[in-house]
C-alpha cells in the first residue's frame, strides 16, 4: 500500500511539472550554514551589540529605601499616635516622609536609561527628610521637650541601633512602649543616618556619571560601534 501511494504521488509530482510549475524541496536548516546572511549573523561583529539599558536592580535591597521606609512607618505612627485630628503638620510629616521614599523608588527605577534622572530624584529624596527632620526639631522645641544631646547614652544606643536595624517592625515595637519625646528623638537619628546614606548613593552616582557618562553618550557610543565608525 506504502509502494502504491509513493507511485501517485511521483506520478501527481511529474503531472505538475508537465504543466509548467516549478517543484521546490522542502527547506532544510542546515542549508543556511553556507549562505552570506547566515555568516553575517553569527559573526560577532555584525550580531553582538554592547548592552545599552542596564538592568535598573532591586530597590528593597537599597539599604537607603529599607530606613526610608522604617522613617516613614514610624512618622506615620507618631503622627497618628502625638498630633490631633485636622493638624496640617500630620499631611506635611506624612508627605515628606513618603516623598523621601517614594523618590527613592523613582530614581531606582530611572537609572535604567538616565543617570542624571536619578541623581536628580535623590537629592529631592534628600530634601524631604530634611524638612521631616525639621519637623521632628520643632515639635520638641515648642513643646520644650529635650532633644538628645550627641554623645550621650540615649544618643549612642539609637545609633547603634540605627546601624544594625533597617526593618520598621522592630522599631515600631520599641515606639509602643516610649513617649512622644523619645520617639521624635529616635526619629531624628535615624534621618540624619538617612541623609549620610544618600549623600554616599549620590557620591557613587556621580563617580559613575564622570567615568561612563549619561544615556545619551552612551547611545551615540552603540550607535557608533554598530556603525564601525
Amino acid at each position: 500500500e506504502k509502494e502504491y501511494d509513493r507511485a501517485t504521488a511521483l506520478e501527481t509530482l511529474r503531472f505538475i511539472e508537465s504543466q509548467g510549475y516549478e517543484i521546490r524541496k522542502k527547506h532544510d536548516p542546515n542549508d543556511l550554514k553556507d549562505s552570506k546572511d547566515f555568516k553575517d549573523f553569527k559573526d560577532p561583529k555584525v550580531a553582538k551589540v554592547p548592552k545599552l539599558i542596564r538592568h535598573s536592580g532591586n530597590y528593597r535591597k537599597l539599604l537607603t529605601y529599607q530606613k526610608a521606609d522604617v522613617i516613614y512607618q514610624l512618622t506615620y505612627y507618631f503622627c497618628s499616635r502625638f498630633l490631633k485630628k485636622g493638624d496640617r503638620t500630620i499631611d506635611q510629616m506624612i508627605q515628606a516622609a513618603r516623598s523621601g521614599k517614594q523618590n527613592i523608588v523613582e530614581g531606582c527605577a530611572a537609572s535604567s536609561t538616565s543617570t542624571g534622572t536619578e541623581i536628580k530624584l535623590i537629592n529631592v529624596a534628600k530634601a524631604s527628610f530634611h524638612e521631616l527632620l525639621e519637623d521632628f526639631d520643632d515639635y520638641l522645641k515648642t513643646r520644650n521637650l529635650p532633644r538628645w544631646e550627641e554623645n550621650s547614652r540615649e544618643w549612642l544606643a539609637m545609633r547603634e541601633l540605627g546601624k544594625t536595624h533597617n526593618d520598621a517592625a522592630y522599631f515600631l515595637e520599641l515606639a509602643q512602649t516610649r513617649g512622644d519625646d523619645k520617639i521624635a528623638n529616635m526619629a531624628i537619628i535615624l534621618l540624619k543616618q538617612e541623609d549620610y546614606l544618600l549623600y554616599r548613593q549620590l557620591e557613587r552616582l556621580e563617580r559613575d556619571f564622570v567615568s561612563n557618562g549619561g544615556f545619551r553618550e552612551k547611545m551615540m557610543a552603540v550607535r557608533k560601534k554598530n556603525r564601525g565608525y
